[in-house]
Order: structure tokens, then C-alpha cells, then sequence
């Protein structure tokens, strides 16, 4: 190990809680979840409301609702390697408060600017806080209780999805106290106020922290400009159509994330744990997140686009429409996290990509061949299948990621999934995004043959991801036991 300890008791693994206060830490980081989740998804309902209220101009409104996905994508892989040096709860906690007092500015915001602050705010604050969250649970769980305590999160997870842009219209409509928009973000402080709380209460004290390591600052200088180069142009890049200072912050992001990578190797400091990267099981599973979120993004924007702009149906409507996919979701979650995914191991992922893949072949088919006519009820077959098939990865693939990270590697672990989640649904809505628009054309049916050409490509997506599963080993690892 290239970190120096200051006592073997730095690198032990606190013991796990007792089963019914470890419950009241996985609500506490459920709660965290989905105050990320919705808040990723609200803001885009209620755009026209932000800008009729605090003006600006199209870029500003891009601003609004990048602003936190940009912050969040680039905070997380560091933060998570804080944690493992400072203390998940620490920082869990730390991230709660900050994105509740930052929810509040958001609801708050007398103008563009403030708000495009507070939402940036919001995502930092959301990057401290997402990795120690995953990362708790690995500890606090006993191996045997882990898989169990995981099933509830992908189903709660589907439904939010869905639930987050009604819950977004119900709220604009409502109006509440002549709040307009801003009350997607109030609804927050109440709900961070009590998790926050509930988790100074149960959460550990000792979470395996390391007090002698360090962090390599220079590691974290390059990864986050990095960051910085790819992120602004795939938010801004379609909308500005791609303009050559794009390529050229793209290309200069690969080039620092090659010194990034060299200067990893030399750190004795490194900001992401290097033994990470001999486990198969965590290489070749970030590749099939990349390659699965990339469609799924992708997946979720064009059926939004054909049916608000193609079909002319309110958001309600379309959140609506998209409840058997969210159902479909849960329902296989929960079956892979209690049944299958320890029985099948990765034949659970070979299942779960060909369902995917074939719902979204439906999908494709339902599109040409009922045209202006789709239905709910012509969309849900596909959709459900779709939900299925999605469902049946989530579990299984946390297990083989971060099933046998050490208590020093899951904190960097799970912010490196995270990150690669965010820029893999990046690059998915960027690629994908510029193909649907780029086959729009004069006439109306156009959006039904780009919608259909993005379907393909995101089936292809979980295909080139179900091959790759034959590189993972047949069982996820566990991590060995901590002396």
C-alpha cells in the first residue's frame, strides 16, 4: 500500500450495527438518495416557471438545470476518497447539512444568478454526501444481511424516477403559498432536517477512517479540471451545436486525465485507491454501468421528447405514461435482490441486459408501427419489459463493483461508480441527444423515425454491455474478513 498508517486500528473495519439500528441508517441514506434523485429531475419541469419568474436568457436556463449535475459529476470521486480518510459519517453528515442550507438558498434565489450559485451548491454538497451513503451500508450490514438491505433502494429508485416529475407538477399546480416554482426546492429542508438528525443519531461513530493518510492534491487538481473540460461541453455542447471550443476542451480533458493517471502512479497519496483496479470484477463492471447508463439516459430522454414535443402530451402525462417501466423496475429489483442475483450470479446480468435490450427493440417496434397513435397502453408492454430488464442489473452490479472492496477502498469505490454513472448518463443524453435532433426534420412524423433510430442504438448499448459480462467471474467476490 502506497498510504502509511498510523496503527493497525486506523485500517480496521468498525463491526457491524445491530440489525435494527443498521435499518435506520439505510433511511437515512435512501432519504439522501432521493433528495439527489428528484432534485437531478424537478428543476427541468419547472424551467419555464424559473425563467417567466427571474428571467434570463435560454443559456441561463441551461445553467439552472446543469448547474448542479456539472458540480455533482465533479466532486464525487474525490469525495469519496475524503471519506475513507476523514470519516463517512463526518462527511455524510457534513453533505446533508450543506444540500438542505443549499435547497433553501434555491428556494430562496432572488435572481438567475443566485440560484445558478445555490444550485451548484447543491450539487458539491451532494457529491460529499452520495458516496459515504453507499459506502456506510457496506460497513454497517453484516455480509450475509448486505444484499437484503440493497433490495429496497432499486425499486425505491424506479419509482422516484417516475415519481419526481408529478410530484414536480402537482407542486407547480398546487402553487403553495403563491411559491410557484420554488417549492420543489423547499421540500427539501424538511426532509434533509429530519435525515440529518436521524443519522447524528444511528450512524457510527468509527467508520474505518485512516488519520495518517493524505490526500494528493495535485491528483486532485488534475481530475477535477479534467472533469471540468469534459462535463461543460457535454451540458452545453448540443444546444450550441458543438461549437470547436468543445472538441478542443474534450480533447485537453483526455490529455489531463492521462497526467492524472501518472501521477497516480507516483502518489503515495493516490486520490483513487490503486489496488481498485486489479479487481476484474470492479474494471470490467464500470464498463457495463458506462455502457448501460448511456442507453438508459438516453432511453429516458427520447421517450420524453417523442411524447411532450412529438405527441404533444403534458409532463403529468408523460410521468405518467412512463409508470409501467417504473413498476416493471421495482418489481425485478426486488426479485433480483432477494432471490436471484446470489442464485444466478452474472447469469442474473446476461438475463437482465437481453431483457433490456429486447424491451427497448419493442419499444422501437411499438414506435413505427403505431406512430401518431401511441397510446399508454400501446407504450406499456415495451416500457414494462424495459423496466424489467433494468431492474434485474442494479443489485448484481453493485455486488460485483464493490462486493469485495476493502473497508480503505469501497469510500473511492462507490464515488468512482457514481462519477462514472453521471458521465456515462452525460455522454449518453450528449451522443444520443445530437442523433435525435439531428434527424429531425419539417414534418411531425420525423420525431417518431428519430426516436426509432435512438431505441436501436440504445438496445445496441445493452448488447455491446451483455458481451462484456462474460469477462466478469461467474459469482461476485466478497471482501475478505477484517482481523
Amino acid at each position: 500500500m502506497n498510504i502509511e498508517l498510523s496503527s493497525s486500528e486506523s485500517r480496521a473495519a468498525p463491526p457491524p450495527l445491530p440489525l435494527s439500528r443498521a435499518w435506520l441508517v439505510l433511511v437515512v441514506v435512501v432519504a439522501a438518495e432521493l433528495m439527489d434523485l428528484i432534485d437531478t429531475s424537478v428543476a427541468n419541469l419547472a424551467g419555464p416557471s424559473i425563467r417567466a419568474d427571474l428571467g434570463g436568457g435560454p443559456m441561463t436556463l441551461q445553467w439552472v438545470l446543469s448547474a448542479y449535475t456539472a458540480a455533482f459529476a465533479l466532486g464525487l470521486i474525490t469525495s469519496g476518497r475524503l471519506g475513507d480518510l476523514l470519516g463517512r459519517r463526518r462527511l455524510f453528515l457534513i453533505g446533508m447539512a450543506g444540500f438542505t442550507a443549499a435547497s433553501l438558498a434555491c428556494g430562496l434565489a432572488p435572481s438567475a444568478g443566485f440560484l445558478i450559485v445555490a444550485r451548484l451548491g447543491q450539487g458539491l454538497f451532494g457529491s460529499v454526501m452520495i458516496p459515504q451513503g453507499m459506502a456506510l451500508l457496506k460497513l454497517v450490514f453484516p455480509p450475509q444481511h448486505f444484499r437484503k438491505a440493497m433490495a429496497p433502494i432499486g425499486p425505491i429508485m424506479g419509482l422516484a424516477t417516475v415519481a419526481g416529475p408529478i410530484l414536480a407538477g402537482w407542486l407547480l399546480h398546487l402553487n403553495l403559498f403563491g411559491s410557484e416554482w420554488r417549492s420543489i426546492f423547499l421540500i427539501n429542508v424538511p426532509i434533509g432536517v429530519l435525515a440529518g438528525l436521524l443519522g447524528w443519531r444511528v450512524m457510527p461513530r468509527h467508520s474505518g477512517e485512516d488519520r495518517g493518510a493524505r490526500l494528493d492534491l495535485l491528483g486532485v487538481g488534475l481530475l477535477t479540471v479534467a472533469s471540468a473540460l469534459l462535463i461543460v461541453p457535454l451540458i452545453q455542447g448540443r444546444d450550441l451545436g458543438w461549437p470547436a471550443w468543445t472538441y478542443a476542451m474534450i480533447a485537453a480533458a483526455v490529455v489531463l486525465f492521462g497526467l492524472f493517471v501518472g501521477s497516480e502512479r507516483r502518489s503515495r497519496h493516490p486520490v483513487i485507491t490503486p489496488s481498485l483496479f486489479t479487481k476484474r470484477g470492479f474494471v470490467v463492471g464500470l464498463v457495463i454501468v458506462a455502457a448501460s447508463y448511456a442507453s438508459l439516459s438516453a432511453f429516458v430522454l427520447v421517450v420524453n421528447l417523442l411524447l411532450q414535443s412529438g405527441l404533444g402530451w403534458s409532463p403529468l402525462d408523460t410521468g405518467l405514461a412512463l409508470i409501467p417501466w417504473a413498476v416493471g423496475t421495482a418489481a425485478s429489483t426486488l426479485a433480483s435482490g432477494t432471490l436471484l442475483a446470489e442464485k444466478l450470479g452474472r447469469a442474473n446480468l446476461h438475463l437482465g441486459l437481453a431483457i433490456a435490450a429486447v424491451g427497448l427493440l419493442g419499444l422501437w417496434w411499438t414506435t413505427a408501427h403505431w406512430g401518431a397513435d401511441l397510446t399508454v397502453w400501446t407504450l406499456t408492454p415495451a416500457l414494462f419489459v424495459t423496466g424489467i430488464g433494468s431492474g434485474l442489473l442494479f443489485i448484481p452490479l453493485f455486488d460485483f463493483i464493490l462486493g469485495d472492496a476493502t473497508p480503505e477502498e469501497v469510500g473511492t469505490g462507490a464515488g468512482v461508480l457514481n462519477a462514472a454513472q453521471q458521465f456515462a448518463s452525460a455522454i449518453g443524453v450528449a451522443a444520443l441527444g445530437t442523433v435525435f435532433f439531428a434527424n429531425l426534420g419539417p414534418s411531425p412524423s420525423s420525431y417518431f423515425s428519430a426516436a426509432e433510430l435512438v431505441f436501436g442504438i440504445c438496445a445496441g448499448g445493452y448488447a455491446l454491455a451483455l458481451l462484456l459480462v462474460g469477462l466478469l467471474p461467474k459469482h461476485a467476490q466478497q471482501a475478505p474478513e477484517s482481523e
